[in-house]
């Protein structure tokens, strides 16, 4: 069984572990130190390069190679990212941290400002998150306080500041762009791609985002070296990995562990099995936009490698159990409610693809489905794929796919009998 972890973890559960004294007794800020004082900003680069970081997001782009994107120099002022929005249902490893150890979120955006030389950084957190707002800006100002924010951080000659931004709680602002006009203070929309953030970001600036987790990592690297950090879980993207683990479980919640974990090893030895003891039906491997997996294709690593071979994704990872109760129905009805309620409405595809995905859904649940439904179901879902600005089309897109073609035996049922099959079970929704 793999080894749990208490690298990203690590202040979790310590007294008063939000606190700048609790974190610097702990070595906090010592990474900042070594980069300020006796490393170059490439050398900082290189390391995280050398790590092999992929960000924690959702996209898994390499964390050392984005940030190598923004020109180099000082000659315009940059900005940084941190994306805290976290807004993927079944996601909730970010808010672990915000909650708990700000400062290594903080640290890390730091030593990405100094690797990258940027002015400062935006803290862009989710407006339904008030606890990790206020948490947040406590240690931003304690930061302050002891010198690790401002001018001339520690006599270093680097300068760097750190704002943070309260969303209003829309999803489509978890895209980069759409994030950026949110921070501007225009509306939730993406842009248009190019010109890309690296050239044309937040006020007109060269920027770069990363995850809030992405981030977190970054002090261990610089502590423990790139090699290091290259050697801990999967090669093709390695690093300890935060797993939020919901639904039909006995023991929910965040578990910390090296990238690449077997999926059935997370679910059933790690957080302790199925519910009820009730045999597992399906699970959502990367937060809800990924595509489901059948109870018979869990012998997988979480990693991008070993869930491409099921066509589906690591993403958020966060994972949905759902046991044999589940309404397979219902609960991607449950999906495209939350998708098209969430689209900006930006691009026709997206608007007029998931509101009637949602109606299509929600008339074959209520018994009024018709043969070729299923069909309907794939043909809207096809043509969404790739003909939107961002994301977001894709993520409604490929879970109904997958949705439908895993359990189209239990849609067609519906479709045929004019109810739920399942009506004799006593159904819940995991998602």
């Amino acid at each position: 069984m793999a080894e749990v972890l208490k690298l990203l973890t690590r202040n979790v559960g310590k007294a008063n572990s939000t606190n700048v004294d609790s974190y610097m007794a702990s070595g906090g800020y010592e990474p900042l130190m070594t980069a300020l004082h006796k490393m170059s900003p490439e050398q900082v680069l290189g390391e995280v390069k050398a790590s092999n970081l992929k960000g924690r997001g959702g996209a898994g782009f390499p964390a050392g190679l984005k940030w190598s994107f923004l020109p180099k120099g000082k000659d315009r002022v940059k900005y940084l990212v941190c994306n805290a929005d976290e807004s993927e249902p079944g996601t909730f490893k970010d808010r672990l941290l915000i909650e708990n150890d700000p400062h290594a979120i903080l640290e890390g955006m730091i030593l990405a400002g100094f690797a990258t030389q940027a002015a400062g950084a935006f803290f862009y957190i989710r407006g339904e998150m008030p606890q990790g707002f206020r948490i947040f800006q406590r240690a931003v100002d304690q930061a302050y306080e002891r010198g690790f924010l401002g001018k001339n951080i520690l006599g270093s000659g680097f300068s760097f500041d750190v704002y943070v931004s309260r969303g209003a709680g829309a999803y489509i602002c978890g895209e980069e762009t759409a994030l950026m006009n949110s921070l501007e203070g225009k509306r939730g929309e993406p842009r248009l791609k190019p010109p890309f953030p690296a050239g044309f970001g937040v006020y007109g600036q060269p920027s770069n985002i990363n995850n809030v987790e992405t981030y977190a990592n970054v002090p261990l690297i610089i502590k423990n070296g790139g090699a290091w950090y290259a050697a801990i879980g999967a090669p093709s993207a390695p690093g300890p990995r935060l797993y939020g683990v919901s639904g039909h479980v006995k023991r929910p919640g965040v578990y910390e562990l090296p990238s690449g974990v077997n999926l059935r090893e997370l679910i059933y030895e790690h957080a302790g099995g199925i519910l009820g003891d009730r045999p597992l039906k399906a699970v959502i491997p990367g937060g809800s936009s990924v595509p489901v997996l059948r109870a018979d294709q869990i012998d997988v690593t979480m990693d991008p490698d070993g869930l491409k071979k099921v066509g589906t994704m690591v993403g958020s990872a966060g994972v949905i159990v759902m046991n044999d109760t589940v309404c397979m129905v219902k609960a991607m009805v449950n999906l495209m409610q939350f998708y098209a309620h969430e689209s900006c409405g930006q691009c026709t595809p997206c608007r007029e693809g998931t509101h009637w995905l949602k109606l299509i859904l929600q008339r074959i649940e209520e018994g009024g489905g018709k043969p070729g439904d299923v069909d309907l179901i794939l043909d809207v879902s096809n043509n969404i794929m790739g003909r939107t600005i961002c994301p977001l089309g894709d993520a409604a897109a490929m879970p109904a796919i997958a949705f439908a073609t895993q359990f189209r035996d239990e849609f067609e049922a519906h479709i045929r009998e004019g109810r739920c099959p399942m009506a004799h079970t006593h159904m819940t929704v995991a998602v």
